[in-house]
């Protein structure tokens, strides 16, 4: 018999019971559909880390101090002469020490609890940060201690809503901070949203704190990046006194990374969780597949005097085999393919609602995924069929005809 044929009675055999057929694809829907969301929605969030971490441009450098990432760690261990030392070594240039100062901003009856950053004006030069009313800080800002702030767009909204900022004076802590500047949509660095941040001198911030230690670091390098890398973790192991022959991060008391390693290190862990994820989903094609097997093996059931007589006008045991093969595959295809187009829908709304949000969000469609879950849904359909369709290819023709 030829295969147009049985694909023919095949889909005659779904279509007899069009109710009982889509309710046995939902597993499959649900399966294909889970995968197809979460693969997209983990690319998505993917490239939108990717994006921000691209757009501080090639050449920063971020050094930590090791208690930053370590519970209960110490934060001084990167002094203000580590920085001075760091701005003599020839392969790196703007260097900007930070402190996180950890206080609110109240203007009025308006106050936020930002990203409070203490710095000098090379932080702006480093991160492509420009603003977009008034101006940055001045190297004239840091001598002098001048009392002044810069805020990001999304502070300068919370504080200010419509109102003009410029020249208004916030207060933070004991301290009033007249603001000079508003930046521009920056986005996050290193998981920190920068759209919220309040930027202050360096000079005013070690007032406040008490520090004389930075609790974050960003360098430009002048050319090679791995060379600044060297001779970053060189510099700061010898003045700290640490042997480390054999290159261990673990026994410095900084971290010093590139956005090149800390882009690398976002692609793995976010392609973790999404094949983590995209696993879990899976589970449910499962479900799926013993649905199909089920509804196959009733179905077999019900038309045993079909199969019978199909067999006593001549049906080969083969064509009976892959006639309810292909119905199986049929219904997990018709599934899959409704699956797709709901998984693709769904992730498409939830980027224009994660857009509202952090915006810039990208709809990224993963046709891997696509493709795997069309697989997958084959496969199932064959794996979970193939029990069903071998029983009706067995079934004897006189006993089948015999069958009520």
């Amino acid at each position: 018999m030829q295969l147009r044929d049985l694909m023919s009675m095949s889909a005659e055999g779904i279509k007899r019971n069009r109710s009982r057929s889509l309710l046995t694809t939902l597993g499959i829907i649900i399966g294909v559909g889970s995968v197809v969301l979460m693969v997209s929605i983990g690319n998505s969030f993917e490239r939108y880390i990717l994006n921000q971490v691209e757009s501080f441009g090639g050449g920063l450098i971020e050094i930590y101090p090791k208690g930053l990432e370590e519970y209960g760690g110490s934060l001084d261990t990167i002094t203000f002469n580590d920085v001075d030392a760091l701005g003599t070594l020839s392969t790196v240039t703007q260097v900007a020490p930070v402190i996180f100062v950890p206080e609110a901003v109240q203007y009025g009856t308006e106050r936020v609890t930002p990203f409070l950053a203490a710095t000098n004006p090379n932080f702006y030069r480093n991160l492509n940060m420009t603003v977009s009313q008034g101006r940055g800080l001045s190297a004239d800002d840091v001598s002098a201690a001048r009392p002044v702030a810069v805020l990001g767009p999304d502070a300068a909204e919370e504080l200010f809503a419509a109102e003009n900022p410029l020249g208004k004076r916030v207060t933070i802590g004991s301290r009033k901070l007249t603001v000079i500047g508003v930046a521009d949509e920056l986005g996050s660095l290193s998981g920190q949203q920068m759209d919220g941040a309040v930027v202050i001198p360096l000079s005013v911030g070690r007032a406040m704190t008490g520090f004389n230690y930075a609790t974050y670091v960003s360098v430009q390098a002048v050319d090679d990046v791995e060379l600044a890398l060297l001779d970053i973790t060189s510099l700061l192991r010898q003045r700290h006194g640490i042997e480390n022959s054999e290159n261990d991060p673990d026994q410095d008391d900084f971290l010093a990374r590139s956005t090149e390693q800390a882009t690398a290190i976002i692609g793995t862990v976010t392609a973790g969780i999404t094949a983590f994820l995209g696993l879990i989903a899976g589970i449910s094609l499962v479900v799926g597949g013993i649905g199909i097997m089920n509804i196959m093996l009733v179905s077999v059931t019900e038309r045993t005097k079909e199969i019978g007589l199909r067999k006593a006008v001549g049906a080969r045991q083969s064509d009976v085999l892959i006639q309810f093969l292909l119905e199986a595959m049929m219904l997990t295809m018709l599934g899959g393919i409704i699956g797709i187009v709901g998984g693709l829908a769904i992730a498409y709304v939830l980027a224009l609602i994660i857009n509202n949000f952090l915006g810039d969000f990208p709809f990224a469609v993963s046709v891997s995924a696509i493709v795997l879950s069309t697989l997958m849904a084959l496969g199932t359909g064959l794996v979970f069929g193939l029990y069903p369709a071998r029983r009706a290819s067995l079934l004897s023709p006189m006993e089948a005809l015999r069958w009520e």
